[in-house]
Parts: structure tokens; C-alpha cells; sequence
């Protein structure tokens, strides 16, 4: 049996992705998770075999969760179901770990063929996905330089930089991620540096349009 988790902020979207889910006999869904955080904890306390997720999800984007899975050495392989089919993006999910992407438009049985790939240690890709990305991810495996602008930005400045997109304050963000005020500040600063912008709404516009982060559809 493959044992999956759903992650996914629209309830509606984790229901239906259930219901074809649970009419298969060789997957059972043990988990949901609304953001990128709770994805990870329960990728930590259940250690499913496939971890579906959505790429635009408040608080932590599935890129950022991918990245964390994968840094952790957890045997969960992890599928990015979207409605984004820019080259550039999957091939920034592909080099953080995951190791299916979808289109949100592909018939939904191919998320049954990629689960079952992905359990078996598989890429799977929608077939409207250039295969061109497989060449360059395979190219990036052998040692590749990667200086795209997601990969400039640590870990911790990506999260801050999601946080702020979404709206929240520094103390807000401060009190979210366990860390002080002054620390959060220096991030943004950091980013604004890196990113060569000189106010936040620069930093929101800069963030959205090079998919840095993604908003609440």
C-alpha cells in the first residue's frame, strides 16, 4: 500500500484529490495539510511514501516545502500538483527535490500513474512538459551551476519573504518563525539587497513576478 499525504489550502481541492485517491486499492491517503508547514510535520510524524502538494500555499510555498523534505533526508517523495508550467519554475522544483510535477489541467488519472512512479523512485512529468527540463535537471544533478535568483536567497530569507508578500507585519513574522524582531528585519534587508529593490512594494513586485513566492489563489 502507498501511503500518501494531501497537501493542498483549498478544501475543496483535497476532497476531490481523495475521492479518486481512495477508489484506487493500492494508495491510502493518511494525512492533510493546509500550508507548507504542517506538510512537513506530518511528513516528520507519518512518513508517507508520496507527499502530493500544491505549489501556492500560504506561509511556506510547496517549493520552499520540497526543499525542506528533501534537506531532511526523509524517504517521502514528494509531487507538486500546479497550475504554473513555466519551464524555469519546474525546473527550480526539480533541483529542490521533487520528483513529479503536474499541471493542475492534466486528467486527474495521471496523478495516479505519478503517485505510483513516485513510490517506485520514478520522475513523473505532465506530458505537456517540455522534455527539455528533464535534460537540464539531469545536467544540474552532474554539478551544473545554478544562479537563478531562488537559489541566492537562504532558506530563512525565503520563508520571511513569503510572510511578508502575505501581508504579515515584523512582529507579526518574528512571532510566527520564533525569532526577534530585529532579526527579521535584517532578512529583509538582506533581500531587498539581494533583490536590488528599495521598498517592500518593490519587493512584493519582484517576488511575484520571478515566482519568488505565491500568494493565496
Amino acid at each position: 500500500m502507498i501511503r500518501v499525504i494531501l497537501a493542498d489550502d483549498h478544501n475543496l481541492v483535497r476532497q476531490g484529490l481523495r475521492a479518486l485517491l481512495d477508489k484506487s486499492d493500492d494508495i491510502d491517503v493518511i494525512g492533510e495539510a493546509v500550508d507548507g508547514h504542517e506538510a512537513i510535520e506530518l511528513a516528520l510524524r507519518l512518513h508517507p511514501d508520496v507527499l502530493v502538494m500544491d505549489l501556492a500555499m500560504p506561509r511556506l510555498s510547496g517549493n520552499q516545502a520540497v526543499e525542506r523534505v528533501c534537506a531532511m533526508g526523509l524517504s517521502t517523495r514528494v509531487i507538486i500538483l500546479s497550475m504554473y508550467s513555466e519551464e524555469a519554475l519546474i525546473r527550480q522544483v526539480l533541483r529542490n527535490g521533487a520528483i513529479g510535477y503536474l499541471l493542475k489541467c492534466s486528467v486527474m488519472e495521471e496523478l495516479l500513474l505519478a503517485i505510483r512512479a513516485a513510490s517506485r523512485g520514478e520522475m513523473y512529468l505532465s506530458p505537456a512538459i517540455s522534455g527539455a527540463i528533464v535534460t537540464d535537471y539531469l545536467a544540474y544533478q552532474k554539478g551544473a551551476d545554478a544562479s537563478d535568483l531562488f537559489e541566492q536567497l537562504t532558506p530563512r530569507e525565503r520563508e520571511v519573504l513569503q510572510l511578508v508578500c502575505e501581508g504579515h507585519t515584523n512582529t507579526s513574522i518574528a512571532h510566527m518563525l520564533k525569532i526577534s524582531t530585529k532579526t527579521v528585519e535584517k532578512h529583509r534587508a538582506n533581500l531587498m539587497s539581494k533583490l536590488e529593490v528599495h521598498d517592500v512594494a518593490g519587493l512584493v513586485r519582484m517576488a511575484i513576478e520571478h515566482r519568488l513566492v505565491f500568494l493565496n489563489k
